[in-house]
């Protein structure tokens, strides 16, 4: 499967996530609770004290694997990029941190996820808000304009990472930060998972071993690279997971056991001289 094979997967996914959001449901992999999905990756990543006041359709299409708003330092008057903003969510919660002096750019891929996040956004009534089609391997903003990059279990979707963070890092200013959730195994990851695009699409087979990760980033260009465990997935955890893949649930869960994480993944592009 090609390249552009693998984006149109994506992107009909994600799509469609986003049109069961506007029709009154849920993406099947939001974070809240009601939304009846037991994705241990996808769930339960924002308590209300962060989402209140923010549009119900906001955290229903979130199809994050971790909370980047939650530890990225942002600061009033930063702007911000979401590589990957689906509906939003992550976007508008930076809005808010960087305050009326600040910006938060969203960009995403899919003309229906950018629809419900616009949408939300009019919602919320957040002006300090932008949101931008294209691909994260091609960010069109000019180098050196955003303080921060976010992004909520995007980059692995990618299958030119390098490309991504190379990106990442032109647009950064010097100085800037990088801090962004994926998911991470720890060591070999067994074929029949690397080979199943419908956990690549699930944000596990697209993922990058710890290491390969930060060398990635180096070769960036990136330093103060720290790569943080948020959550660990154990074969009970992934267990319906796999299986509603068409895996082979019982020979393929003691494979995965404590090899894939959500992870918090800082990084700072180099202050000028």
């Amino acid at each position: 499967m090609s390249d552009r094979e693998l984006k149109e997967i994506v992107r009909d996914k994600y799509a469609k996530a986003a049109l069961r959001v506007t029709g009154g449901g849920s993406s099947c992999c939001g974070a809240a609770p009601s939304s009846g999905c037991g994705d241990p990756i996808t769930s339960n990543l924002y308590d209300a004290g962060e989402t209140g006041g923010l549009p119900e359709e906001a955290l229903l299409a979130s199809l994050g694997c971790g909370n980047p708003t939650a530890l990225a330092q942002l600061n009033p008057g930063e702007t911000v990029l979401d590589l990957g903003s689906g509906g939003g969510i992550d976007v508008l919660l930076s809005a808010k941190r960087v305050g009326p002096g600040g910006k938060a750019y969203g960009l995403d891929m899919t003309d229906e996820m950018l629809t419900l996040a616009r949408e939300t956004q009019r919602k919320a009534g957040v002006t300090n808000v932008e949101f931008l089609k294209g691909e994260i391997e091609a960010i069109p903003l000019p180098d050196s304009t955003v303080d921060v990059i976010i992004s909520n279990c995007v980059i692995n979707l990618s299958a030119d990472k390098d490309r991504v963070l190379a990106e990442a890092f032109r647009v950064l200013k010097p100085g800037g930060r990088l801090a962004v959730s994926d998911v991470v195994v720890r060591g070999p990851m067994p074929a029949e998972i690397q080979q199943s695009v419908e956990l690549w699409i699930g944000c596990v087979a697209g993922a990058l071993e710890e290491e390969e990760y930060r060398a990635k980033l180096a070769r960036a260009g990136f330093e103060a690279i720290d790569l943080e465990p948020t959550r660990v997935y154990r074969a009970e955890d992934a267990r319906e997971f796999l299986a509603g893949a068409g895996l082979d649930a019982a020979a393929i869960a003691p494979a995965v056991d404590d090899k894939f994480m959500s992870a918090f993944i800082r990084a700072r592009k180099p202050a000028a001289p």
